[in-house]
């Protein structure tokens, strides 16, 4: 893991301003010489840089996303826990960390973030541009802002705006972390059972009923307690407690509630759409009931060059990471056919 330090002040959406910011980042295999094979892939809420390790199959060597073949970046994103300035970082004003003090962010600071390591980096051109989930909120944003420097982008699982469901589902996670009696203590253990209810609910989204029911069933059905599918969510549960943060949980949840591609711009989201003219490849998943296919659909609807392919998946929105043969499978024929890839 790799870490860039922008020491000047790094001012935010909503008018505050950071006095300077850590981003964490990975990179894999070496830019060419006229720095034409830039990968950059931009994960979602719980994630961090290493991405061959959270998307493999996709990600890695002899995978459609080969290092050998291009210099791959990821990097965390702005208000993580995982190495990026985020609200257990130090307030350089009280040398002590922000905890709940931390601004309010938006899918665009990540970018503006984003946009400043790839200066730092010497990269003048990204040939791919991907992300699922929240990492599409993100390349799309990146699309419009740096409209000249990427080639082309991937979108999975993803949307051009917060749905009212996303921003519920949201609510209830963060309302779980704030009924923690911990919570409003200064303490990077503040909310952890609060975060753990709110994993919990998330599950509920990122899987579906299908999935559950197939493998989650108990065949006793003399039992009166202890179900296999109350354990698998107190497991979920525990396992992201002991590698994130609720502070961190938190904030990027609101974050995600305001991400809206036409905020700001005096443009319908239509118009908006139809100025993104890279070549895109949209992947949606049939299951998916937090990003559902018709946000797809209406994002394929009005980017005026992409090509839509609905993948059927049991896994619900985690079928963006689940299902990498078939990702695979699509985007390399797409980066053949459609882009015509890196030479």
């Amino acid at each position: 893991m790799e870490e860039f330090q922008y020491n000047q002040p790094f001012e935010l959406e909503n008018g505050q301003t950071l006095p300077g910011i850590s981003i964490a980042y990975q990179t894999y295999g070496r830019l060419n010489a006229d720095g034409s094979n830039v990968v950059w892939i931009c994960h979602a809420l719980t994630a961090n840089a290493e991405v061959a390790r959270w998307w493999p199959g996709l990600v890695g060597e002899k995978h459609c996303i080969d290092p050998e073949k291009y210099f791959i970046v990821c990097a965390n994103i702005l208000g993580s826990c995982y190495g990026t300035t985020g609200p257990l970082s130090i307030d350089p004003s009280t040398q002590q960390p922000y905890y709940s003090k931390f601004p309010m962010i938006t899918i665009r600071d990540m970018v503006k973030a984003h946009i400043l390591l790839r200066k730092h980096l010497g990269i003048e051109n990204i040939f791919l541009l991907m992300g699922g989930s929240m990492g599409g909120y993100q390349a799309m944003e990146w699309a419009v802002m740096e409209k000249d420097l990427i080639d082309n982008l991937f979108l999975i699982a993803t949307s051009s705006t917060e749905s009212p469901w996303g921003i519920a589902v949201h609510t209830a996670q963060r309302l779980a972390i704030e009924a923690d009696a911990s919570w409003t203590s200064l303490s990077p253990d503040a909310g952890k059972k609060g975060l753990k209810a709110a994993r919990a609910i998330g599950i509920l989204t990122y899987r579906n009923y299908g999935i559950l029911a197939q493998k989650q069933s108990d065949h006793d059905i003399e039992k009166l307690d202890n179900y296999k599918a109350s354990s698998y969510v107190n497991y979920q549960g525990d396992k992201l407690v002991n590698r994130f943060n609720a502070y961190s949980y938190w904030l990027l949840t609101k974050a995600m509630d305001s991400h809206h591609l036409a905020r700001g711009r005096n443009k319908k989201l239509e118009s908006i759409l139809d100025e993104i003219k890279q070549t895109t490849l949209i992947i949606g998943i049939d299951s998916d009931i937090l990003c559902p296919l018709h946000e797809q659909r209406f994002i394929a609807a009005h980017l005026p060059n992409s090509t839509l392919i609905e993948i059927d998946s049991a896994y619900g929105h985690d079928g963006f990471m689940v299902e990498a043969e078939k990702i695979s499978a699509h985007l390399s024929e797409w980066l053949r056919v459609e882009v015509g890839g890196v030479e």
